[in-house]
């Protein structure tokens, strides 16, 4: 694959084009869904594990140049277009303001992108779920206290019909009909009855990953949090796991990473730790596998979850949760530039 990517790069710092069809051509050639640089982005997950962080590093210099030079070329069309046109005297006299992200889509997709690299694809599935594949196939005792009222919105005439109250559910719904090697994230919308504050909402979102296949370890899982929290967070981040409990993982943790803002040296954000947590991961409960159809023999498996929202607020520094479901353009517009 790196002989490839230097063909490409060769390629690429050559590029020129005499008018906009010709560009339009290039930009498809290289830059579409169906191009050479997406093509290899789709072949990474085939890359050799101690060549992945070569390959990526030398995928990524090759999709940036091929942006930079594509916009540079459109951009010495339009200042040629611009200097010979006629006024368009049918224009509005205003100009038209473009739209902004939100800034949860900006982080979600931020998200996407480093495990998509990893080599995990989209999974989705209902709001709207049953008992069995939000709680019993994750191995949720009958006693549970997430079954409560209190914790889960029920559906009254259908009382085994809920608004899922985590991204889970998609996996037990993949893992019945799927038999390994599963690499999934499951990005979405989830609810929770909780009273509305500056720090807890009744919907939020979250981004679940599962792995599953032969020979799957801590260390594969511990791996990939390192290198999703250099990604999204700076390569000078570093993370912390403490054991915690989940029914669905065992053994099963919390991630924290150091603080983003004080660089673990303590401050108000961080409560003066030096700490923040993201994220809670383990090792795929045997029972939650045999639930779902896979033999726990052959088979083993982690699963990671985190909210976007929190990610979103260590990045940006949102203080207050009902921003974000508020449609405040004054708040909106500070993410502008951030995409």
């Amino acid at each position: 694959m790196i002989a490839k990517i230097k063909q490409l790069l060769e390629e690429v710092e050559t590029l020129k084009a005499s008018n906009a069809e010709e560009l339009e051509a290039l930009r498809i050639k290289y830059l579409s869904k169906k191009g050479a640089i997406n093509d290899l982005m789709a072949d990474f997950r085939n890359v050799a594990a101690e060549q992945k962080k070569e390959v990526g590093i030398k995928l990524n210099e090759l999709k940036t140049l091929a942006q930079e030079k594509i916009t540079a070329l459109k951009e010495q069309f339009e200042a040629q277009d611009n200097g010979s046109a006629e006024i368009d005297l049918t224009r509005s006299a205003y100009p038209v303001k473009l739209g902004t992200r939100h800034p949860l889509s900006i982080v979600k997709n931020e998200i996407i992108d480093i495990f998509g690299r990893l080599g995990f694809s989209i999974a989705e599935g209902p709001e709207i779920e049953d008992d069995w594949h939000v709680f019993s196939a994750l191995n949720f005792a009958e006693d549970h206290p997430a079954r409560d009222m209190q914790d889960t919105f029920f559906i009254e005439a259908h009382p085994d019909v809920v608004l899922r109250t985590h991204t889970s559910s998609v996996q037990s719904r993949v893992m019945e009909v799927s038999q390994p090697p599963i690499r999934i994230i499951c990005p979405g919308r989830v609810y929770r009855n909780e009273a509305i504050s500056y720090r807890a909402h009744c919907f939020f979102h979250q981004v679940e990953a599962l792995y599953i296949d032969k020979n799957v370890s801590f260390t594969d899982l511990k791996q990939v949090l390192l290198l999703f929290a250099k990604e999204m967070f700076g390569a000078e981040t570093k993370i912390r796991l403490r054991p915690s409990y989940f029914p669905f993982t065992e053994p099963s943790a919390e991630m924290d990473i150091s603080c983003n803002i004080c660089g673990g040296k303590g401050c108000p954000f961080c409560k003066h730790t030096g700490w923040v947590e993201i994220l809670g991961c383990g090792m795929v409960d045997p029972n939650v596998l045999e639930a779902n159809g896979i033999d726990s023999k052959i088979y083993s498996g982690y699963a990671l979850g985190m909210g976007i929202e929190r990610i979103t607020n260590l990045k940006y520094q949102v203080k207050d949760l009902r921003m974000f479901s508020e449609n405040d353009m004054r708040f909106l517009k500070e993410f502008e530039a951030a995409y």
